[in-house]
């Protein structure tokens, strides 16, 4: 059904929040209000986690949700990758997706439909998902398309992977390297703003990112669970992977150190970031994939993942909670603290 929705009134005395996700504290508290009592929910609702899982005896439904909303181009292939990119990190495989479809009231057309539509289902498709159903909407206050996909996926009890699965003595792989979907986005979006400042080779190399090295975790999630026993992963979006290691360490009740000169920055990443003054390691790092393991397993796990072509570097140890999160840059440890937001917020605000 398409359909167009009424306005709704804002209240300007209300004071804004930042564009991005919500204060992780605002998050907890808002959490913190939610009923937990069926026995089946497996993994509720907690910041850090991307996804619930809901016990069907000896398997278990993985649901999680996710919006398109900084990029205007190939959104509907954006909303298939990102939202199984969080069911693989959880062990499961992703099988249905709904999909709602918000479009902006002057600007859409049947050709723009079908081509958000037809990137959904051949992406879908390419990942064996089938499209199940959904919404669309034609509705006021909107400046460009936005998707959000809700989907499902399933792995056996005794196989799912939760992100407090963390131990002290594990080691954490990081898989590609960083930020490759901030870099796409910002090649894609910004471009009038990065011209003249970094050079077009880069510029178009950065553009192709969605695609090489793309933003699919599912081949190296199911590569690290076939290789050896993992006890946690986590994809590191908003907030990059400063972001993704805190929630990881804060989901599992543990340290972190985290050896910054080990972390691979993509030189178009640098580039682009350096050219904007933004740190790339709290850009939406999608595509990255952070694995933690025993550290007898980690040679394994890295070995295994190399050997499908997909990159892999050590770069941090768990420790315990008393420890903290620190991370070592130039023979210095200091604390790691999460961002309060993306640093592609900054960019799109200015």
């Amino acid at each position: 059904m398409v359909r167009s929705a009424a306005p709704v009134p804002s209240d300007n005395k209300t004071p804004h929040v930042a564009v991005g996700k919500l204060p992780a504290a605002h998050l907890q508290a808002l959490l913190a209000g939610l009923h937990r009592d069926d026995p089946r929910l497996v993994v509720g609702p907690k910041v850090g986690e991307d996804a619930a899982a809901i016990a069907f005896g000896d398997r278990c439904l993985v649901v999680t949700a996710d919006p398109i909303t900084f990029s205007t181009d190939r959104i509907g292939w954006y909303a298939v990758h990102v939202n199984a990119n969080d069911i693989a990190a959880m062990g499961a495989t992703p099988r249905w997706l709904s999909v709602v479809l918000l479009l902006p009231e002057h600007a859409t057309t049947a050709a723009l439909v079908d081509k958000i539509m037809r990137d959904v289902h051949e992406t879908a498709e390419g990942l064996g998902i089938t499209v199940c159903g959904g919404h669309t909407e034609i509705t006021t206050g909107l400046e460009r398309p936005i998707v959000i996909g809700q989907m499902l996926g399933e792995v056996a009890r005794d196989r799912l992977i939760v992100k407090a699965g963390l131990k002290a003595g594990d080691q954490i792989i990081l898989t590609q390297g960083i930020a490759i979907e901030g870099t796409a986005l910002l090649a894609r979006e910004k471009r009038d703003v990065l011209h003249g400042r970094v050079a077009d080779d880069v510029l178009e190399r950065a553009e192709q990112f969605l695609f090489d090295p793309g933003i699919s975790v599912v081949a190296a999630a199911r590569t690290a669970i076939d290789a050896a026993t993992v006890h946690a992963m986590h994809d590191p979006t908003e907030g990059g992977l400063v972001s993704g290691l805190c929630e990881l360490a804060a989901a599992s009740s543990t340290g972190l150190h985290v050896q910054a000169d080990r972390v691979p920055i993509f030189p178009e990443t640098a580039a682009v970031c350096r050219s904007v003054d933004i740190d790339p390691m709290r850009l939406i790092a999608s595509g990255a994939l952070l694995i933690g393991a025993a550290a007898a397993d980690a040679d394994r796990l890295i070995a295994a993942l190399n050997s499908q072509n997909i990159p892999a570097t050590l770069i941090a140890e768990v420790r315990p909670a008393s420890a903290g999160v620190t991370i070592e840059a130039d023979g210095v440890t200091r604390p790691l603290l999460p961002p309060d937001r993306d640093e592609i917020a900054r960019v799109f605000e200015d």
